[in-house]
């Protein structure tokens, strides 16, 4: 991918041109808002460390964000697990013994 950007480039391309050639062949957003900054900060003469700064955090928040928003689902996943299988044990468990008495007690009271 940076090979074939720097092959055209090397070719004749423009630099931005061939970086904006590898946001069209892979089609990723957060590559797109990496190379549209780079070719931003090259326009306006920024220092290339400082983008690398910016887009580094970015890249940080979001990965934070979506942490979270699969820690906030986890509860709901786990849920029907938790209905189906283990509380049905435990029910049989706690339950099962009072069963038993309930059923001997009856069955002995009816004779």
């Amino acid at each position: 991918m940076i090979s074939r950007a720097l092959s055209e480039i090397r070719v004749g391309k423009t630099r931005r041109e061939a970086l904006r050639d590898i946001v069209s062949r892979t089609d990723v957003p957060g590559l797109s808002s990496f190379i549209g900054a780079i070719i931003q900060a090259e326009q306006l003469g920024v220092s290339i460390s400082k983008v690398l700064q910016v887009q580094s955090e970015q890249l940080r928040i979001e990965r934070r964000q979506r942490a979270e928003e699969a820690a906030a689902k986890a509860p709901i996943k786990m849920l029907f697990p938790l209905v189906g299988c283990i509380f049905p044990s435990m029910f049989i468990i706690i339950l099962g013994p009072a069963i038993i008495l309930i059923a001997v007690n009856f069955g002995a009271g009816g004779l």
